[in-house]
């Protein structure tokens, strides 16, 4: 069993910065690759960023390459979102999962936190 609970959300300008943590208990986070999703109203839950266990691996969707960079510290049991250039269109609630598979789809991961509201003002 993986807990987890995301924080660093808030209100920001465009062109702004924010860094989303996602912070894991158990002794295993090492084993699962980890995911950052994001929802906005009325839309379906889409990926955004994953990173596999070790670290080593790490894929976009492309509207965040160049923008946002995910990362992970094993020793904290933590992975991080780092957000720049946000714009309008990126608001939406941030969410991490856990899973054993190293993907962009929403079924792969068994675990999830409870999300982050992240807004981008114009």
């Amino acid at each position: 069993q993986v807990q987890l609970v995301e924080s660093g959300g808030g209100l920001v300008q465009a062109g702004g910065s924010l860094r989303l943590s996602c912070a894991a208990s158990g002794r295993t986070f090492s084993s699962y690759a980890m995911g950052w999703f994001r929802q906005a109203p009325g839309k379906e839950r889409e990926f955004v960023a994953a990173i596999s266990g070790s670290g080593r691996s790490t894929y976009y969707t492309d509207v965040v390459k160049g923008r946002f960079t995910v990362s992970r510290d094993n020793a904290k049991n933590t992975v991080y979102l780092q957000m720049n250039s946000l714009k309008p269109e990126d608001t939406a609630v941030y969410y991490c999962a856990a899973g054993r598979a190293y993907s962009t789809d929403v079924a792969a991961y068994d675990y999830w936190g409870q999300g982050t509201q992240v807004t981008v003002s114009s």
